[in-house]
């Protein structure tokens, strides 16, 4: 154990002795996300740089204070990316936040989730411990996938020090579709061609205007084009869009209403809310700037069969995420002892039981 990570375990040792909270924080760009921040702040950016990279594996390994834009860029040079697409929110976001807040990008659709790319991590847990779990291939695990349940736990469980991620090749090309229409005909559209063998890696709609982005080989983009027609877009202009889309500067996103996230099933009739949506996914995925009461929106979303984030907001009296059913929350209370017997850990950034 180097310097950095064992001055971070003797700093979560001595605080589970004094039972006093500790806040792990990386470069604070997604500090709105979750509830009340509570407790000293641990700082990762000193557990910083790539352990290994075997672009021939598609793995990567680094420490959790990197910069996500680091990482990213060392990617890049080797024509190879994160696959889903992760926000940043932030000149100094790191890789360890990354994983914790768990949330991916508009190529989720196509490429999968966060968690389906995280292979192994290295986490100190509330006792100050050093534990391993997966690995650096895919097919490691045998019994419960710890790393992937880190995947989200906004530091409630562990401070995760080091993660092995499955990287992807950038694809050869992509070209982006504009097309006009309601809410109702994009969903049916999206959901239909999902079914289809095309290339389509992104989805966005709002006030009736549907964008798909298709990525691939340029043969197989004009296929995908002439067979859906729209109006391709600039490219400089369209790399710009969705990355508004991921880092939430789009204009749609500006303004002091609450921002919720809804995970609903793509097919989905949209929603009838007040605000202004904003569609990924092929609909699965549905930000939602209104000043409606909490109880509502969940309501409507889990009538639909998903659930509601309170994203952000100026202030989260409701939670920011959905109540858990008894079970579930005994199951989370159980996980989180086990972690982190002294509840020190990101008290409160979940749910305020644990």
């Amino acid at each position: 154990m180097d310097a950095a990570i064992g001055a971070l375990a003797e700093r979560i040792r001595a605080a589970a002795e004094s039972r006093r909270p500790l806040r792990i924080r990386g470069g604070g760009s997604k500090d709105f996300y979750g509830d009340e921040l509570k407790g000293e702040v641990l700082d990762t950016r000193a557990c910083t740089g790539l352990i290994s990279y075997e672009p021939s594996e598609l793995v990567v390994t680094a420490r959790s204070g990197t910069p996500l834009a680091e990482l990213e860029a060392a990617l890049a040079e080797k024509g190879q990316m994160l696959a889903f697409e992760p926000p940043h929110f932030g000149s100094g976001a790191t890789l360890g936040g990354c994983v914790a807040a768990g949330l991916s990008g508009p190529r989720r659709a196509a490429a999968g989730a966060l968690r389906d790319f995280v292979l192994g991590v290295r986490l100190i847990d509330g006792r100050g411990r050093a534990l391993t779990f997966g690995g650096q291939v895919m097919k490691n695990v045998a019994g419960y996938d710890v790393s992937r349940l880190l995947a989200g736990s906004l530091g409630t469980l562990g401070l995760i020090v080091e993660a092995s991620l499955k990287v992807l090749p950038r694809p050869q090309q992509e070209i982006t579709l504009g097309f006009e229409m309601p809410a109702a005909r994009a969903l049916q559209s999206c959901n239909r061609w999902a079914g289809l063998p095309l290339p389509i890696s992104a989805t966005a709609w709002h006030d009736d205007r549907l964008r798909v982005r298709l990525s691939g080989a340029a043969s197989a983009l004009r296929a995908a084009a002439a067979r859906l027609g729209g109006d391709a877009l600039d490219e400089p202009a369209a790399a710009q869009y969705w990355t508004a889309i991921r880092e939430q500067t789009d204009r749609f996103f500006a303004g002091e209403a609450p921002l919720w996230r809804l995970s609903l099933p793509s097919g989905t009739a949209p929603l009838a809310l007040p605000g202004a949506q904003l569609i990924e996914w092929s609909g699965a995925l549905r930000w939602l700037r209104t000043g409606a009461a909490a109880a509502a929106v969940r309501a409507a979303a889990a009538h639909a069969g998903g659930h509601a984030t309170l994203f952000r907001a100026a202030e989260k009296q409701a939670g920011a995420f959905t109540p858990l059913a008894p079970e579930l929350a005994r199951l989370h209370r159980e996980i989180k002892a086990a972690f982190d017997p002294a509840g020190i850990l990101s008290p409160g950034r979940m749910y305020p039981e644990f």
